[in-house]
């Protein structure tokens, strides 16, 4: 059997010999539309998604069989997503966008992915998505209303905008219960041509305390956790290059730590890169870049009580929204004229 380490290929913007060189005017015209990202906006959508954590009522614990489940880690009885999906829907609507849903009835999870898109104006049929799940564990401020609120601002830059390919914004329901609404969107969509997706899950949290950063087992890193990770797998790996391609152009070297886990990511060396809601993108064949801080391997405020917004790093977070959008202005080729 092989080790982690032998299975997983780690990438640095210096060592990324395969990096493929991208258009001037592309990188340009993704550094403008990423420009406008806004700190204060951010911090303000962390804030209203956590008041509406704070603020729902939990899933009945009776639907959970807690003598199985290990509650320190998953905390199934203060998962909230009720007030979080209406105050998603709600900041799509008031950004002009059309906005649908996906929903699956079940006994016992129903689910409703929250999805607003801007159809592409050259390539309707090739799709860009972003996305983020907007349950979450107690207050759940990076995890993960730091995502959500990456996606809003995103969504915000690309209102009344024209891109080639269509961009889809997707909130997913009933993450931290097992992929569940994103595995039953992507289950729903047979044969789509996605060009890439960027799945955001805990961006909001930054320790550059030499210690503060654990490494995946197997799997040496860091030990100051100061960077994202972008964890791709093969499918993915051209994204992953362009990405840091981009990152570098637009003064982001050693912002950037790419993970590439073999195959389809499936393998047994690599369950801790499938813990997200690329999970079902990658295992239907489709493109998936997975933007994290790495979760509880960095934040001790993981799944606990004490993941507030005074915990989170608003000048990372907004880093990392600046560089999705710029990949998100690269891929879906717009703003266009």
């Amino acid at each position: 059997m092989r080790t982690l380490s032998a299975a997983l290929l780690l990438l640095t913007v210096s060592s990324c010999a395969s990096r493929p060189s991208v258009e001037d005017a592309a990188v340009s015209r993704a550094g403008d539309f990423s420009a406008g990202v806004e700190k204060v906006r951010l911090g303000t959508d962390v804030e209203a998604l956590v008041e509406a954590h704070d603020s729902d009522t939990p899933l009945d614990c009776a639907l959970f069989d807690t003598s199985v489940i290990d509650t320190t880690r998953r905390p199934v009885c203060h998962v909230t997503r009720e007030k979080a999906r209406q105050l998603v829907r709600e900041r799509f609507e008031a950004l002009g966008y059309t906005v649908s849903t996906h929903e699956t009835e079940d006994e016992r999870f129903p689910t409703i992915n929250v999805i607003a898109e801007l159809p592409g104006a050259e390539h309707p049929d090739e799709v860009v998505v972003v996305g983020a799940h907007y349950d979450a564990y107690y207050s759940g401020a990076d995890d993960n209303s730091s995502g959500v609120a990456a996606m809003l601002e995103m969504a915000r830059l690309a209102a009344g905008k024209r891109f080639a390919r269509t961009v889809r914004f997707v909130g997913f329901d009933l993450e931290e219960l097992g992929l569940v609404g994103s595995t039953r969107y992507v289950q729903a969509r047979p044969g789509e041509e996605i060009v890439a997706s960027i799945i955001f899950d805990c961006v909001g949290y930054r320790d550059a305390r030499p210690g503060a950063q654990q490494g995946l087992p197997g799997l040496p890193m860091p030990n100051t956790g100061d960077f994202l990770a972008a964890v791709a797998n093969a499918q993915s790996r051209p994204r992953l290059e362009e990405l840091y391609a981009i990152s570098s152009r637009l003064g982001y070297d050693g912002f950037l730590l790419g993970l590439v886990a073999p195959k389809d990511g499936s393998g047994p060396a690599s369950g801790n890169l499938m813990r997200s809601d690329h999970a079902p993108f990658w295992m239907a064949g489709h493109s998936a870049l997975f933007l994290t801080d790495t979760a509880n391997f960095r934040n001790p405020n993981y799944h606990r009580d004490t993941d507030v917004p005074s915990t989170l790093d608003l000048d990372f977070l907004t880093d990392v929204t600046r560089l999705s959008a710029a990949g998100l202005s690269f891929w879906a080729e717009g703003p266009l004229p």
